[in-house]
Order: C-alpha cells, then structure tokens, then sequence
C-alpha cells in the first residue's frame, strides 16, 4: 500500500488542463524588474456552457510580505461574469474592479483563480482582456493580460471506456469514437491520446504528433472532417495500440483519449512550453470513419460539457513475464579522513521492465546500510533517512545510518538505478553496510519477490588505502552502475491531468515523492 507525499517542484499554468513541463516558463508570461513576472490563461466559454478557470500564477524566488493584485474586467464586463472562485480575505469590489490585499506567505501555487461564464446576452465572437496587476512596494507593477472569448457552443462525447487485450508485443485495434451531441455541425476536432510506458501507438500518422513527458506517451492527432448534429465517428482501421515487448504479465497498462473541439486545444495547447519537443508523424493520415467537406468558418468553437470527452483505457496484459532485478554494491577505497563517491543501487535483469508504478508490475526500491566506519555527507535526492516504516529525515538529508531510496524512473531489461552518497571514512575496516532491495506491487500491501531473491542484497565495504578507489563503482559486485532509464508515475499523475482536461479544469505539474508503506 502507498501513500503520497509531494514536493512542491513547479506550478503548471492554463485553462482547460494545460500542461507545462517542470523546467519551462510559459512564453506569454509577462516579465517585470526583479525576476517577478505573472501569467494568467485565457478562457474560451460559450453562453449556456460551462463555466471556465483564470488563474494567475507568480513567478519569483520568493513573494514579498504584502502585494496588492488588481483584477479590471471592464473589457468584458458586458459579455462575461468573472468572479473569484476562492472566497479570499481583503478583498473588495468597486464597479468592475478588483482588489485584493495579500500576504504572500499564505500564497501557495497561484494568487488567485477566478471563475468565468458567458451572460445570456453574449455573442460569438465577443471578446475582450481582464488585466490583472501586481503592486509591491518598491518594485514596478507586475502585470498580466488574459484574453476572455466567446466562441459557438458544440458538445463532443466519447465513449467511457475502451477495453483491450495481448500479449506482450502485441498490437491491438484501438476504435475510439466521438459523437457530436449537439445541433451545431463540429468543424474539426483534436485527440489526445495518453498512455502508460508499456502502451503506445503503433503507427505514426502524419496528423498526429508524439512527444514522452510525465511518464506517458503522449499523442495529439488533428482531423479537419466536420461532424454534423448527432452523429458519430470513429477512427479508422489503422488506428492500433502497440503493448511493449517488455511489458509486465499478467499485468495493466492504462491511458486516456480526450476530444477537444478546435478552439478549447488551442486553449490546452498554449500551456505547453515552446520547446516542447513534439514529433510529428510520416505515415498515413488518421481519419475519422466519414469525412464530409469542412467549411471555413472564422468563430471559434468550445465544449459546452467537457466531463463527457474521455475514453478511459484499459489494456489488459496477458501471458506470464517478469524481471530479476539485483542490488549493486560497493567496496570503496580511501585513508581516513578522505571524502568517496559510492555509486550504489540495482540493474534490472529483465526480461520484464520496472518501475512503471502501474498496479501488479514490480515497483523496487532499495535500503541502504551505512557502513560502521563511514559518515554521509552527501545524499542523493531519491534517499532519505529512516526506513520504509520509518522515515527520519527528508530527502538528500546528510548524516543518517540507513536511508531508503526511492527510484521514480522506468527501468528496462539492463538498465540501472543510480543513488550516489558521498562518504567521509572515519575508521578502516568496521563492519560493512549492504544493499538490500525492497520489492512492492501497488496493487497488494506489503512485499513481494522478483524472479531471483537471492541477489536481492550486496555489501557496501570500507577498505584502507591512499584514496581515490574506484568510486565505489563496484569491486566484484555488479561493476558500474550507467544512469538510465525513462521518467514514470503516468498512473499517480498523467490520469488525474487528463481528467482535469477533459472537465476544463487546471493541470498542476509536480514532481511526486512516493513513500512505500509496507
């Protein structure tokens, strides 16, 4: 059994579930003196739909102590409703202003998150600015601009669930479908297709692009075929999903299909960093099973119920395939008082990949012994003090005597999981420390084996000598330990993120610390 803790890493910005990579700033930030810049998204509603999110998000090493934010709706005041979604204190309204007196140590995440509906008496093609503002005392404002719009309501519907089956390198047909609901023709729509490291597209079509992030394989694919009031349609033929060769059996491999129509992806899209590095695809187009002529037509369209566009993905992994994996030691080499790297951890001997945090797959961790002689001064960010039951310290903590280390990482056959301590040697020849590797299934509580226990724990030794070492890469007991593997935690959060998506919600990117509870 798991339970969370989260270390905050980077808010993620936009309406409608936008993504953001963990190292990227949004390119319609707004810059100002000092590092302190703002971003807020833009919303797309139609009147009679649904309701949608503003958020605005600061940037900067630390807020100060009292800001002053300004919120002027006065450009859509006569089409829209924008109102704080969050009762929030020190705040008043005068006309169609806004002001909120904030402490920025209260401040988590975001200033402030407003909520915005279309009135009955809004048009397509209405739109204006809200501007939002930032005063502290002795800096410039800081401001921000997010664009409110009116487009054509239209309602797109999915199918809530697709059910799959294979065998490892299997590929299966994948006949998602969408329906028009509405009595509005659909000019065009978008598909983001999100699934597990062990579930990929099978082909790479030229209206689809592709890009890893967040654990998944990502997958956008755009069609420009209209679809008319009430009906439905359904990828064609070639549309298949590929379940890896490596992929754990019996097993679970998951992912989500959400429908955008045009303007709500082009709303989800410009979260997305800049550098965000999509491929796109050069086979065959993806189609739609009928393509009628598209029209041209220059208002954009929006989801008038966004809780419906999601296919839920349940690829069941049949057959029986599953990995070794082996603890990796160290003898390291110094004179007293010196300062050695040891490179500690574990190689998965296959066949089967790990890591991949999905229900039933093996999920490794190791627990390292410090030895007798040593003292940590350097701790890898994935090992904190303590043990799994009890933790006494956090993440990359100096000085404790065992630690438990946490790989977030998806690992196939050959690769290696890497915790790198630095040890200060205060005594030759004490007892040695050891490796020992923890296996879990998310599925059950407590501990399971992998194919061979017996290589499950390896000495971590001190031995006299002039320095240097061989960096405690080894000594007979695994050699050296290459850094690899593939970022994971699709199922703790890319799930969640579509969901978010598919109601018109936020995305919060996040870097998760799991901590294993036996």
């Amino acid at each position: 059994m798991l339970s969370h803790s989260t270390r905050r890493w980077l808010a993620g910005l936009g309406v409608a579930g936008a993504l953001v990579a963990a190292s990227a700033t949004p390119a319609s930030a707004e810059e100002s003196a000092e590092d302190f810049f703002l971003y807020a998204n833009n919303a797309l509603v139609a009147p009679g739909g649904e309701a949608k999110s503003v958020t605005l998000y600061a940037f900067t090493e630390m807020l100060p102590k009292e800001l002053t934010l300004t919120i002027d709706r006065s450009e859509v005041d006569d089409f829209a409703k924008v109102v704080l979604s969050d009762r929030m204190p020190g705040c008043s309204e005068t006309g169609p202003v806004i002001t909120c007196r904030l402490d920025g140590a209260d401040t988590i995440d975001y200033l402030v998150d407003l909520t915005v509906t279309a009135k009955d008496s809004a048009e397509p093609g209405d739109k204006g600015e809200l501007a939002l503002s930032v005063a502290v005392k002795g800096r410039p404002d800081a401001t921000a601009r997010s664009t409110i719009e009116v487009g054509e309501g239209v309602d797109l519907q999915a199918e809530p669930s697709l059910e799959l089956a294979g065998n490892p390198g299997a590929t299966v047909r994948a006949p998602l479908t969408v329906t028009n609901a509405s009595d509005r023709t659909v000019r065009g729509a978008v598909l983001l297709l999100a699934t597990t490291p062990g579930l990929a597209p099978a082909q790479r079509h030229s209206n689809c692009s592709y890009l890893s992030a967040f654990g998944s394989s990502l997958t956008q694919c755009h069609f420009d075929q209209e679809i008319p009031g009430g009906e439905t349609r359904q990828l064609d033929g070639s549309a298949a999903l590929k379940i890896a060769s490596d992929a754990w059996a019996p097993g679970r491999q998951y992912g989500q299909a959400v429908w955008f129509a045009k303007g709500d992806w082009a709303e989800f899209i410009a979260g997305f960093p800049a550098d965000a590095d999509w491929e796109k695809g050069s086979g065959d187009l993806l189609q739609l099973v009928s393509t009628p002529t598209a029209r041209a037509r220059a208002l954009k369209q929006t989801d008038e119920d966004t809780t419906n566009n999601v296919t839920d993905i349940d690829a069941i992994v049949t057959g029986d395939q599953r990995a070794d994996v082996a603890a990796t030691g160290a003898e390291l080499t110094g004179a007293v008082g010196t300062t050695v790297a040891a490179k500690v951890g574990f190689v998965n001997n296959g066949p089967a990949a790990i890591n991949s945090y999905g229900p039933g797959e093996l999920l490794t961790g190791a627990l390292v012994t410090i030895p007798a002689g040593a003292t940590v001064v350097d701790a890898p960010d994935q090992c904190s003090p303590g043990t799994v039951e009890e933790p006494t310290g956090w993440y990359g903590e100096p000085g404790g005597r065992i630690y438990f280390c946490e790989w977030f990482e998806l690992l196939r056959k050959g690769d290696s999981a890497v915790f790198e301590f630095g040890f200060r040697i205060d005594k030759v020849g004490s007892a040695a420390g050891s490796v020992q590797l923890l296996h879990f299934d998310l599925g059950e509580p407590g501990q399971i084996a992998d194919l061979n226990p017996e290589n499950d724990t390896a000495p971590l030794a001190i031995k006299g000598g002039n320095g240097g070492g061989d960096d405690g890469q080894g000594g007979g007991d695994g050699g050296s330990l290459p850094i690899t593997g593939e970022s994971t935690g699709l199922v703790a959060g890319i799930g969640g993120l579509l969901l978010a998506a598919g109601a018109g919600g936020y995305l919060v990117a996040r870097r998760r610390r799991t901590r294993f509870v036996a």
